[in-house]
């Protein structure tokens, strides 16, 4: 269960206390998230949603260890990031973030199997270990015939669900989705959300997303508003909600 009050709950997978970040531009101080409370357990489906400057990629950026806080805290799985190491915060990033953006982020110059298998190039795995796992992702992504094509040759949905495949290719403990669908068109934003909450629902992933786009927001299980810096509305639980956005 999402929770936004001002006392949350242990045992969380994901607990926020207090956030507040801040950031100085000359001599003027500017508040994005303040005092921001919020726990996430493990299979939901959150989608954050507010105008632009409301802090949601700043929030995503400090769940994600990217940025860290002005004040507060941010604990997952028992760990609590935000005064890791600049080391250390990338060894848990390695193990327990998958990240998803509007612009794929793909290397040009790689294949999609290539570019899917760049995370599990500073793990122990062997040669065939590695591939076992690309070809696998790539398989629940839709995209395993694409395996040996190069970013250009890919269309933007099929560029967006390689991107998936490599976000989840180390098995993360949760995906952070910055505007997942933002650069696609809608039949292929249905195709990526349909994706996504396949994660959600068959591999019991945890994912949460940014979004300006109502029909995709209603595909998560619970979306959240935020507004200057402040989670001023929750709204309700959604089970099953079909793809495509209708309930």
């Amino acid at each position: 269960m999402v929770r936004v009050d001002e006392r949350g709950k242990s045992g969380s997978l994901i607990e926020v206390r207090g956030l507040d970040k801040t950031y100085r531009r000359g001599n003027e101080e500017i508040d994005v998230l303040q005092g921001l409370n919020l726990d996430v357990d493990k299979g939901d489906f959150v989608a954050f949603m507010g105008p632009s400057g409301s802090g949601k990629t700043t929030l995503l950026n400090l769940l994600g260890g990217l940025d860290v806080p002005t004040r507060g805290s941010v604990t997952v799985a028992g760990d609590e990031i935000t005064h890791m190491s600049r080391g250390k915060l990338t060894e848990w990033r390695a193990r327990h973030v998958g990240f998803i953006f509007q612009m794929y982020n793909l290397i040009p110059v790689l294949t999609a199997f290539q570019n899917v298998e760049l995370p599990l190039l500073l793990t122990k795995l062997s040669k065939a270990e590695r591939r076992k796992h690309v070809e696998t992702a790539l398989e629940i992504v839709g995209v395993a015939d694409r395996m040996n094509h190069f970013p250009r040759q890919l269309s933007g949905g099929q560029e967006q669900r390689v991107a998936v495949a490599r976000a989840i290719i180390a098995d993360p403990t949760f995906l952070l989705c910055d505007e997942p669908t933002g650069d696609l068109d809608r039949k292929s934003a249905d195709e990526v959300m349909s994706l996504i909450r396949r994660l959600v629902e068959e591999y019991g992933k945890t994912v949460l997303m940014v979004t300006h786009d109502p029909l995709v927001a209603r595909q998560a299980k619970i979306t959240l508003h935020l507004e200057k810096g402040v989670l001023v509305e929750a709204g309700e639980r959604r089970e099953g909600v079909a793809a495509g956005g209708s309930s």
